[in-house]
């Protein structure tokens, strides 16, 4: 049985505000939607991770190593990836032309997290750093997506790390 690991990280949309609070974005005041910038994942079982990105090849390239992952899992183990990494992959594929993957299962851990355990916060780094199997690669913030969506040069291998590790 083939057992896939991943995490994906996004680009946030753009968009022009007239105000910062309770705000209804209309369409038109949508400058670009958000993207996949970049995947991380690794077979249960191997110590190798994987990783793409849009800086490194293509957009389409990118989603195509994902899909093949995908295409080749029995089961999928994510952190809030049924409402979020899953979605979010399935709505790029469409977008750029691939059928869907062949079906896989999933098992979300925020999810197990929360129907099987009472941690004070659910997030996967008080999780981890709870359970001593690790921690969340620190960064600056935000401020690290809009430097890789901006074309900082340094920036990209501190988006590498941090989503290399969530998957570890």
């Amino acid at each position: 049985m083939r057992i896939l690991l991943l995490d994906i990280e996004t680009a946030p949309n753009k968009v022009f505000s007239w105000g910062f609070y309770d705000q209804n974005i209309a369409m038109n005041q949508v400058v670009e939607t958000s993207y996949v910038m970049c995947w991380s994942a690794k077979w249960l079982g191997n110590s190798k991770v994987m990783f793409d990105a849009i800086w490194k090849t293509s957009k389409k390239h990118m989603l195509d190593g994902m899909h093949k992952l995908l295409d080749e899992a029995h089961v999928v183990v994510h952190y809030n990836g049924l409402k979020f990494d899953i979605p979010t992959l399935n709505k790029e594929f469409i977008k750029s032309g691939f059928s869907p993957p062949a079906p896989y299962k999933q098992v979300d851990c925020l999810k197990v997290v929360r129907q099987l355990f009472r941690f004070e916060m659910n997030k996967l780094d008080f999780v981890s750093q709870s359970l001593k199997i690790g921690a969340k690669a620190e960064h600056e913030g935000f401020l690290l997506w809009v430097k890789c969506m901006d074309g900082d040069k340094a920036a990209p291998a501190r988006m590498e790390k941090y989503n290399r590790q969530d998957v570890k």
